[in-house]
């Protein structure tokens, strides 16, 4: 029998979004389990604790500004990392914007500042992942979706927008690149516990209505994704592509 191979050790990985919550838990833990983390955010000093973070406990990491909504910084920013690291074998898109709104107060603003980054910037990184993935022969692309991806939740209805679009572009560049060496999927979280969502879940009656929805029992946390991710980053998917992969409790399987 073959056993599973979940080692990720020396690969490539760039994190985007990687200055707090889930995505800084994700580059942290793609880097203990030995890869060489390629970070990056708006602000590349934002990035400067997880650096020497992940340097103390012995792993690699440089930092890198990238805004997402600019398709010429993608492309750059990709090569770069490419070019200084010698390959790109995992990309974890991961920035996003998540500020709820009801439909009727949504502006054209609000909008595309939200799709800019959630959808338009998914796919470009996915594209500039890709050139360089295909011709390599091989390589693994995680999106950062979210289980209201396939459920509605109020005041949400351009987030889920978003993300349902993620959803999409997965699976059509899964049929396009997956025969030559690129596997692409998504992970959908439920509510994850991090620093910019434990206001609303330390509220008692917010904490009961979201717990009150997951079979499971409780609250997601940022070890829960980064599992996913680091399965999906790893040669033991390698038959699993242009799928997602919900981290919900049970949420939606109700």
């Amino acid at each position: 029998m073959q056993y599973p191979d979940f080692s990720i050790q020396d690969k490539i990985a760039i994190v985007t979004g990687a200055s707090k919550g889930i995505g800084y838990g994700i580059a942290k833990s793609l880097a203990a389990a030995g890869a060489k983390v390629a970070l990056t955010a708006r602000n590349k000093k934002d990035l400067e604790e997880l650096v020497r973070e992940i340097t103390v406990e012995g792993g690699t990491a440089e930092a890198y500004s990238l805004d997402v909504r600019d398709v010429s910084q993608i492309q750059t920013v990709f090569q770069q990392v490419k070019d200084n690291f010698g390959s790109l074998d995992i990309v974890v898109n991961n920035a996003g914007l998540g500020e709820g709104m009801l439909a009727e107060d949504v502006t054209e603003q609000y909008w595309d500042d939200m799709i800019d980054v959630n959808l338009k910037g998914v796919f470009f990184c996915c594209q500039a992942a890709g050139k360089i993935m295909l011709k390599q022969g091989f390589g693994k692309i995680i999106n950062i979706s979210s289980q209201v991806s396939i459920v509605g939740i109020p005041e949400g209805v351009v987030y889920c927008a978003s993300k349902g679009g993620v959803n999409q572009l997965t699976k059509v560049l899964a049929l396009e690149w997956s025969s030559r060496g690129v596997n692409i999927n998504a992970v959908g979280p439920t509510f994850i516990y991090t620093p910019g969502t434990s206001e609303r879940l330390d509220t008692p009656e917010f904490r009961q209505n979201v717990l009150s929805r997951i079979p499971a029992g409780r609250i997601g946390t940022i070890a829960d994704v980064a599992g996913a991710v680091i399965y999906l980053a790893s040669p033991a998917s390698n038959l699993v592509t242009g799928t997602l992969l919900l981290v919900d409790g049970g949420w939606t399987a109700q």
